[in-house]
């Protein structure tokens, strides 16, 4: 890991921890242990596909924290997809988590900015951002896009452990990259620090919200989800030097 000075816009901020759920009881403790926001998708291994209707109910009935659904069903042509989103916000999702990349795996400005507008300007992240085929101008193509929230991105399609220094150097040069980014897929308690020092402020957790890291074993995790809710505050708290007990 390369040495990486404070970032220039640190000041009086604080750092988002979103965890990713997959039904009710993940909600709860999620909540529960510090969360300040929910992901809510079905079972990773199967692809990282939106939920059933119910299940969002479900979820959105468990806890006070905004929940973000993904809006992502490959057997949907557009409009029904707009019309699964507009499903998931009518039962109390505040948010969604999409993104689409044209044929030469490109930000898909239009149909980004379309879905956006369908679902009257819903504040959403862009979900599968690392898919493409080049970060420097999927960077540039996803500035400006209305609703857009935040980025979720590892640096690299094979997660965190691969492209933490690419998301840490990029992070570190650009401060609109550091705001825009939710840095997950794989992250590891020893990336925290360094990611923090580059500007990133939020983070996502999946697996490791969970017992044995196992996503079809356990449950998330109240203990599991308050210690990164403590190494993200401490973390914060050490770069912008205040005193820590």
């Amino acid at each position: 890991m390369s040495i990486v000075t404070p970032h220039p816009t640190m000041g009086s901020e604080t750092a988002h921890l979103d965890v990713v759920v997959l039904h009710a009881r993940d909600a709860e403790a999620a909540t529960t242990g510090g969360a300040d926001r929910l992901l809510l998708g079905v079972e990773p291994e199967e692809g990282y596909l939106s939920p059933e209707p119910a299940t969002v109910s479900a979820v959105v009935r468990e806890t006070d924290l905004p929940v973000y659904v993904v809006l992502r069903a490959p057997d949907l042509n557009f409009r029904r997809l707009v019309d699964l989103g507009a499903t998931f916000l009518e039962l109390g999702a505040r948010g969604l988590a999409f993104g689409f990349l044209d044929r030469d795996l490109e930000i898909d400005r239009e149909s980004c900015t379309e879905m956006c507008t369908e679902l009257g300007g819903v504040p959403w992240l862009f979900h599968g951002f690392d898919e493409a085929l080049d970060p420097e101008h999927a960077w540039r193509d996803v500035r400006g896009l209305p609703g857009l929230e935040s980025v979720i991105s590892a640096g690299s399609t094979r997660g965190l452990t691969h492209g933490a220094d690419e998301l840490i150097a990029r992070t570190t040069s650009d401060p609109r990259v550091a705001e825009l980014v939710l840095a997950g897929g794989g992250l590891t308690p020893e990336l925290v620090p360094w990611l923090v020092r580059a500007g990133v402020r939020r983070f996502a957790i999946g697996s490791s919200a969970r017992t044995s890291a196992s996503w079809t074993r356990a449950s998330v995790d109240v203990d599991h989800v308050r210690s990164w809710r403590m190494l993200l505050d401490d973390a914060l708290s050490r770069a912008l030097g205040i005193p820590t007990d």
